[in-house]
């Protein structure tokens, strides 16, 4: 049976707890133990490009540099967490943790339905900065401004608590948008040949079905994340790989065709990731 043949069809749905997401970050440590060497691969590329971005913007003094990072994470981040989730599947297939295979694994979803995934994420990232400044437009347009790099007081006028308050609403909405059509949408792509479309309902119904156990779980990932970033970006080597082997085992546990394992599997060989 060739293991990397994604499935047809769409697996059962189980209702979500709070013991399932639990599972998944236990399971998740136990892959970043056995695979460390590849929670630094696929975790590289975005301290890489936050560290450029940070420096460019420190130097140019211009953060529409930002925009870029609006367009690179989303085009990165869905393939760097599929090399995550076959990394745990193959821990639970106890099958060899060899690079070049799961590199193929990853580049192969260039031909299937995550570039359209990729395209949907960047469009609504570009939607959200062209609101975000419209909002800015409306609320401090017509407001004598002060060099925010050295001053914040424009942002304690009323207009500038205004423009806070709506933006935060509007790019919480956003995430939360996001949130709702990958969370699901990006492991069941790596495993099951669906279009993207199906892939994003079946992510956004299970959110709406699961509000409670889903939406801490997003809150959780996103304070996470936001707190990994703090300490120059080296946090994102911890925060990543953890959230990224997780969320397979979170979906694993929902979209299983059988009963969660009790139990870890047999160990993977060793010596075979990247050192």
């Amino acid at each position: 049976m060739d293991h990397d043949t994604p499935k047809h069809g769409l697996p059962p749905i189980r209702r979500v707890t709070f013991a399932m997401l639990g599972t998944a970050l236990r399971r998740a440590l136990r892959d970043m133990g056995r695979a460390p060497g590849y929670a630094v691969l696929f975790s590289l590329p975005y301290v890489l490009i936050g560290w450029a971005l940070a420096w460019i913007t420190w130097r140019t003094g211009q953060s529409y540099w930002l925009i870029f990072a609006a367009v690179s994470f989303p085009l990165i981040g869905p393939f760097a967490a599929v090399g995550l989730y076959e990394v745990s599947r193959r821990i639970e297939q106890g099958r060899p943790l060899a690079l070049g295979p799961i590199l193929t694994v990853v580049t192969r979803q260039g031909g299937r339905q995550l570039p359209s995934l990729c395209a949907i994420i960047v469009f609504l990232f570009l939607v959200w900065f062209f609101i975000g400044h419209m909002i800015f437009a409306l609320f401090m347009g017509l407001s004598v401004m002060t060099n925010v790099s050295t001053s914040y007081a424009v942002f304690l006028t009323p207009n500038g608590i205004g423009m806070l308050a709506v933006g935060t609403l509007v790019g919480a909405g956003f995430a939360l948008l996001l949130y709702m059509i990958t969370v699901i949408a990006l492991p069941l792509l790596l495993d099951r040949e669906v279009d993207f479309v199906t892939a994003m309902i079946v992510s956004f119904t299970t959110v709406t079905v699961n509000p409670v156990p889903m939406l801490a779980w997003g809150v959780l990932v996103a304070l996470a994340t936001f707190a990994a970033m703090l300490p120059y970006f080296l946090g994102l080597f911890i925060a990543l790989p953890l959230f990224g082997h997780a969320t397979w085992h979170l979906y694993d546990q929902i979209a299983g065709e059988g009963p969660a394992p009790a139990s870890p599997r047999a160990p993977v060989p060793a010596g075979n990731e990247p050192q």
